[in-house]
């Protein structure tokens, strides 16, 4: 059975792969692609070998030997892709691809120069930084010494030749340590994911065992007692029953509870995911410091609240607004009565909704969440300015009075009445 290929949000960032392994054959002959578009910069040679300045000897050479260090470039980069042999199988081919630098340049011309940076890259993206940040330079030594044999390009073929060698080696060997910090954060991230869900599911398990465990004892204590009272205490058997029925019914109400509570949203969760939500969308996000903080003074209902309307606000931006920015505010509000609330204020720079169209299912819906959390919801459209603002507000809870506090005295000093000090 073959696995099940996945392809994630960072393949689609990623289209050639890098740092990868091929998991079709697609995807092979796209970084084969990818490799092949490189081999452009060896023209010089090919084009030198396809005029009239050589002689057969010297073109079959060339034909030859240039064959032989493309093949075994192309045989080093893919069976490190693929396979990652040990690094003693690594020198070989890079030792071959140095020789006939030196071998073809030596005998046919300065512009298989050239030659080198692609030995240069091949050990940087081989070897062990360990290792290649000795063979780079080794490299580039080369280059110099080489190209010295031509008096004609002294002096340029150093920042032609000789300056790339060098960068585009370390270069690469900063591309792979990215690659490398990549594929560790990457298996990080999975590790992570892993231990949450298997803290979650101890968490369920440990609550059910809480919830389920006393009752389910109970009731099978109370099923072998009213079995034993059957036959001759049919009344005190029924009491025994109708104690189990009370327990199993106490017990349900306690797993909806449970449950209720598994499935409520949470400010911190819905934030996480409009942000990939709105970086998908390519939506630039704001977001107020204080959201980012546990919010005080909200109950497990009213977060909920505010969680399920930060999750429809954030919907109807990505779906129907059209819009670059988004920002996401948390304040609170005192309103008439008294009254102190929390706000939740979405707001975006789209094109806003049309004035003849009314509340979606989804904001109606929202209005009736808030509701019953005794908070209401505002939306509108700015005065002279586009866009579109969705309001959520909530009651904010304040602790009960202890009857051991102090009764607040009120200052009674001279100018208190008036706010002076």
């Amino acid at each position: 059975m073959r696995p099940v290929e996945t392809k994630s949000a960072f393949d689609d960032r990623n289209p050639v792969l890098i740092g990868q392994r091929p998991r079709s054959r697609r995807q092979a002959l796209r970084k084969a692609m990818w490799i092949a578009v490189w081999l452009l910069y060896l023209a010089g040679p090919v084009g030198e070998l396809t005029g009239h300045g050589f002689s057969t000897a010297q073109r079959t050479w060339g034909i030859t030997g240039l064959a032989l260090y493309v093949l075994a470039y192309v045989v080093l980069i893919f069976r490190h892709m693929w396979h990652r042999p040990p690094v003693s199988q690594r020198y070989t081919p890079l030792a071959l691809m140095l020789a006939l630098s030196v071998a073809l340049t030596w005998t046919l011309g300065s512009t298989w120069l050239v030659l080198f940076i692609f030995t240069s890259v091949a050990s940087a993206v081989v070897l062990p930084w360990q290792r290649s940040r000795w063979a780079i330079p080794l490299v580039t030594a080369v280059v110099i010494v080489v190209g010295a044999r031509y008096p004609e390009i002294r002096g340029y073929y150093l920042f032609a030749y000789a300056l790339p060698a060098l960068g585009s080696g370390f270069v690469m060997v900063g591309v792979q340590n990215l690659i490398r910090t990549t594929q560790e954060l990457r298996a990080a991230r999975e590790e992570v994911a892993r231990l949450a869900a298997n803290e979650e599911r101890l968490r369920l398990a440990r609550d059910l065992h809480d919830l389920l465990g006393h009752s389910l004892s109970l009731i099978t204590l109370k099923s072998e007692l009213a079995g034993r009272m059957l036959p001759g205490r049919p009344e005190d058997a029924a009491k025994q029953v109708a104690d189990i029925e009370q327990v199993s019914r106490q017990a349900l109400v306690d797993v909806r509870e449970a449950v209720t509570g598994y499935r409520r949203p949470r400010l911190a969760v819905e934030l996480a995911g409009a942000r990939v939500a709105l970086r998908t969308a390519d939506i630039a996000l704001t977001v107020d410091p204080a959201l980012e903080d546990e919010p005080r003074g909200l109950t497990a209902d009213t977060e909920g609240a505010l969680a399920w309307a930060l999750r429809e606000a954030v919907t109807n931006v990505v779906r129907h607004s059209g819009a670059g920015r988004c920002a996401l505010l948390l304040t609170e509000e005192w309103e008439a009565e008294d009254r102190h609330y929390v706000c939740l204020t979405v707001s975006d720079d789209g094109d806003g909704p049309p004035r003849t169209q009314h509340d979606g299912n989804g904001l109606a819906g929202l209005r009736e969440r808030l509701a019953l959390a005794d908070g209401h919801l505002e939306t509108g459209q700015p005065r002279g300015s586009r866009g579109f603002t969705l309001r959520a507000y909530v009651p904010k809870s304040t602790p009960a009075a202890s009857p051991d506090d102090p009764i607040p005295v009120p200052d009674t000093a001279p100018g208190a009445a008036n706010g002076s000090l």
